[in-house]
């Protein structure tokens, strides 16, 4: 993705050509800091309380000062959308520590940043393969499922699995349980029951996967929480993954084992979704009118 023009960087809208960040930020040279990707839809950051409740969690979790007034960080978000004239949208919103640990260098006077961007919402394929990575996950740490700009390790599994001809990778734990994708929940489909890995898998709490799970309920369906192996995904009837840019995206293939397409529960949860989703907009658009 190509950052758009501006971004915001503290209370201000800058040009994101500026300089603006120094080296002794401690969070830039060690990547503490949280983060989120939020979906913009006409001028309504999706599900923006749970991208706050779940960065506030991580950053808590990880020593990370954080902004204290959620109305006051939309706002501001809002004010960039505006600046870039760009209504429909992907936002990531970072938070990165400041002070304390090694290498802090002198000019630093606040304890974070916020820096916030937008790009053009990626136009994703209708259906990925998967490579399979083994012990991606640590379910066991105490630090398991925070989203943080530790994110090296992501990149490159990211970046291997198209050097060997796949689109994403599942992530095995330690136990050898699916946990989930680099960027994505995964979910596996057996008649009308959808499992999803539970958090102790170690898998991050989507803001979509929760959803799913909690928020738009359809007859004749259950999306639950199970533990999934390979062996599962391989005897499910469907295989999808989840994230904020993606949707409900359908898994072709994955490494080593064969994959049905078989039903359409991901079709059913994905109208269930877009709905809930167009309700969402509609009624923030209507408070905002009525205001």
């Amino acid at each position: 993705m190509v950052i758009h023009r501006y971004l915001l960087h503290n209370d201000q809208i800058r040009d994101s050509a500026g300089q603006m960040l120094i080296p002794g930020q401690l969070g830039l040279l060690s990547g503490w800091g949280v983060f989120s990707t939020i979906r913009v839809v006409n001028s309504v950051l999706f599900a923006f309380e749970r991208h706050w409740d779940r960065m506030t969690h991580d950053a808590k979790l990880m020593h990370v000062p954080f902004p204290t007034d959620p109305a006051a960080l939309e706002s501001a978000l809002l004010r960039l959308v505006d600046a870039n004239q760009t209504p429909n949208c992907t936002m990531r919103v970072v938070v990165v520590r400041n002070r304390g640990g090694f290498w802090e260098g002198p000019g630093v006077s606040r304890p974070y940043d916020l820096i916030a961007l937008t790009a053009d919402t990626n136009d994703w394929s209708r259906a990925v393969g998967l490579g399979v990575v083994a012990n991606g996950r640590h379910a066991a740490s105490p630090f398991a499922g925070t989203k943080i700009l530790s994110w090296a390790a992501n990149l490159t599994w990211y970046e291997q699995a198209h050097m060997d001809g796949f689109d994403e990778v599942v992530l095995l734990n330690e136990r050898g349980e699916v946990s989930e994708c680099t960027s994505a929940n995964i979910f596996a489909a057996f008649g009308n029951q959808v499992a999803t890995p539970p958090l102790a898998s170690g898998c991050l709490p989507g803001i979509t996967r929760h959803v799913l799970l909690h928020d738009c309920p359809i007859a004749g369906y259950s999306v639950e929480e199970h533990m999934l192996t390979l062996a599962d995904l391989s005897r499910a009837d469907q295989v999808f993954i989840t994230s904020t840019t993606r949707g409900l995206l359908c898994v072709e293939h994955i490494e080593g084992i064969v994959v049905n397409n078989r039903g359409n529960a991901r079709q059913v949860l994905d109208r269930a979704f877009c709905d809930y989703l167009d309700r969402y907009v509609a009624d923030v658009r209507n408070r905002r009118a009525a205001a």
